[in-house]
């Protein structure tokens, strides 16, 4: 019920841009373009844990992009759903496409799905079920929905799989450092039984990239039921010299 309201109020009251603050509507045309202007990129955090498959995104998390997310996921902003899994969709292509470390790997194209029928599973790292309740909604498989959503309007043969879990509490990752996130997140995520197929190639998906440690723990679960991971998309990443 609250998701209703929160999107019935975004259609009825005038809003400043998720953004830059500036602009109006939801997302104003340029931090749009933000998102959907570049093709995704290989981005990874320093340290680069191990373990942690190749990641692609479309932005910095800095500025606009941050302020985004974080409407998105804290203050329920859903209508930035659409425009920020556009941007986690061109991720995804980068991902199965593959490319050199800080390439523009969504300009190489590559099969995602295809004629062979082979659809691709799309796999959210799951939040904290009173994260969840504390937000009213679950930003990261919100974020998959829509991409998979923009992919099949491509013709792509994609899935969004809900296959991972947490099997024991973690501590709130906030002020721990990279090493201390890997250490708390070991272990805690396990595979729906019957989520995946032995060999099913997935993309993972977050909405940031920070440390990693989600990720890395996300692919090691994943891995241990069987499952591929191609690599990972997500919408911002660490800076990397963005241009």
């Amino acid at each position: 019920m609250r998701e209703w309201w929160r999107e019935l109020g975004s259609l009825m009251l005038p809003t400043a841009c998720a953004g830059c603050g500036v602009g109006w509507g939801v997302l104003c045309a340029a931090c749009r373009e933000l998102l959907w202007a570049r093709p995704a990129r290989r981005v990874w955090p320093v340290p680069e844990p191990a373990g942690l498959p190749a990641v692609y995104a479309v932005a910095e998390y800095a500025d606009e992009a941050r302020a985004m997310l974080l409407a998105h996921k804290e203050r329920g902003m859903l209508g930035l759903a659409g425009p920020l899994g556009r941007g986690l969709a061109a991720g995804v292509r980068a991902a199965v496409a593959g490319g050199p470390r800080g390439s523009p790997g969504g300009a190489l194209g590559g099969a995602l799905g295809g004629a062979s029928g082979e659809v691709i599973g799309l796999v959210p790292v799951p939040s904290a079920r009173a994260a969840v309740a504390r937000r009213g909604h679950d930003p990261v498989r919100r974020l998959a929905m829509a991409a998979a959503g923009w992919l099949r309007r491509e013709g792509r043969a994609v899935r969004v799989a809900r296959a991972l879990r947490q099997c024991r509490p973690v501590a709130d990752q906030a002020g721990l450092t990279a090493g201390q996130r890997v250490a708390n997140l070991a272990g805690a995520l396990t595979v729906r039984s019957g989520a995946l197929t032995p060999g099913e190639r997935v993309v993972l998906v977050d909405d940031v990239l920070t440390t990693g440690a989600s990720l890395v723990e996300a692919a090691r679960a994943v891995r241990s039921a069987g499952g591929l991971p191609l690599g990972a998309a997500v919408i911002a990443g660490p800076p990397m010299g963005w241009m």
